[in-house]
């Protein structure tokens, strides 16, 4: 935003500004934070403290930097209440939750996270930070919900001395990447975050936990999975635990003798008739709408190597290139159509547009801090001041998200 247009909603910025002030006890503080915001959606080459404080009038980045290092604030109190704020103006029953990751290329090897590890923004190994990010897509737009920094195991969450250096705290434990998009759906469903689906990459749909943690909780997901993943065409017998079989009791279930084995999703969708594929659109992209053929059976989803839900195996291959199938599972209500969870699973989309948003806009990726509260602040108040122009835009377009379908149900 240039400083003319952030003059022109200086009203809406100073509203969306009081949601978080009582969150810093000193006045001192309350008006930094706001002129952090401000300098984040100000425009600038990059938006690390000297650039901030230069965007807003400051000399000297020192206020700047003991904002994100030194004053008592809560970045976790500040994720609530954002959330609070997506649920009013973005909230929707039928709403998409998104769970995916992103990356940070850094220099050096303090800074909190840093190790040498697949970097997405790289495309390769690279040293860098990676985080797991929630974000969420409705009919009304697509904003994030919640971040967690990927803590890798050997190089940080066993190393006591580096972790006391980065002040992680004793209470934070390794977790992988599909346990954290749990931990973040939990909270969001405990703070009222309407949303019907959820959606993401193979990355979480490989996770069994992950798929029925959704479903616990009463709500359905259409996730990505590896070709090699495991259904069952039509459901196994299983044989129950058997008191006594004349040595020892067996106390556990198991396949019954002769039950069919479980198959890969490739190959099951590799004996799909060509009748079964349909030609659609179910999303408009920057260059009109985006086609690919879509196709569906019912199948049992393989959980620990033993049959769980019924679901439906979806299948989305290229028009251009039929050899290149994206593989989905999708837990959804009786009467859903093929369209409709197409059209969930091409939402993932829209957490990659809130990353290259909140990259090229708000200055997710250009903080240089090395502490872990530190980290979690700038990432939260980034993710702050991309809600906010998420909002403007959508006063300022005063309509709906491109879309080709209805929102399902």
């Amino acid at each position: 935003m240039t400083i003319e247009e952030l003059d022109e909603w200086q009203e809406e910025f100073e509203q969306f500004h009081a949601r978080f002030a009582d969150l810093f006890e000193r006045s001192e503080s309350r008006e930094q934070a706001k002129k952090y915001l401000r300098g984040l959606l100000a425009q600038a080459d990059r938006k690390n403290s000297w650039q901030v404080a230069e965007a807003v009038g400051e000399r000297i980045p020192d206020r700047m930097q003991r904002l994100l290092y030194r004053v008592p604030w809560d970045a976790d109190a500040a994720r609530d209440r954002l959330q609070q704020f997506v649920i009013e103006t973005f909230g929707d029953e039928e709403g998409i939750a998104v769970v995916d990751e992103t990356s940070f290329v850094k220099k050096g090897t303090h800074s909190v996270g840093v190790a040498r590890q697949y970097l997405g923004a790289a495309g390769k190994l690279e040293n860098g930070q990676v985080a797991t990010v929630l974000s969420y897509s409705s009919s009304r737009g697509h904003v994030f919900l919640d971040r967690r920094l990927y803590l890798p195991e050997a190089e940080w969450a066993w190393d006591r001395p580096r972790r006391r250096e980065a002040c992680v705290p004793e209470e934070v434990r390794f977790e992988t990447k599909p346990e954290q998009a749990i931990v973040m759906l939990l909270h969001a469903w405990e703070q009222g975050v309407p949303m019907r689906w959820v959606t993401g990459d193979e990355v979480y749909g490989d996770s069994p936990r992950l798929r029925e943690t959704i479903q616990a909780h009463g709500r359905f997901y259409v996730l990505a999975v590896s070709a090699n993943t495991r259904v069952w065409t039509e459901r196994p017998e299983v044989q129950a635990p058997q008191e006594q079989t004349g040595g020892r009791p067996r106390r556990a279930p198991r396949l019954a003798q002769g039950a069919p084995k479980a198959r890969m999703v490739s190959e099951v969708v590799a004996t799909f008739p060509s009748r079964a594929w349909k030609r659609m659109a179910v999303v408009e992209g920057e260059k009109g709408p985006i086609e690919y053929h879509w196709a569906r059976q019912l199948v049992v989803e393989s959980r620990d190597r033993f049959p769980g839900p019924d679901v439906w195996l979806l299948a989305r291959r290229s028009i251009s290139h039929p050899e290149q199938i994206a593989y989905y599972l999708a837990y959804a209500p009786a009467r859903s159509s093929l369209a409709s969870v197409a059209f969930v699973a091409s939402q993932r989309y829209t957490v990659e547009q809130c990353i290259e948003e909140a990259k090229g806009e708000t200055g997710l990726d250009e903080y240089e801090v090395r502490f872990w509260h530190s980290w979690y602040r700038h990432i939260t108040l980034s993710m702050m001041a991309h809600a906010w122009l998420a909002s403007i835009r959508k006063q300022e377009q005063g309509k709906k998200v491109p879309e080709l379908m209805s929102w399902p149900g």
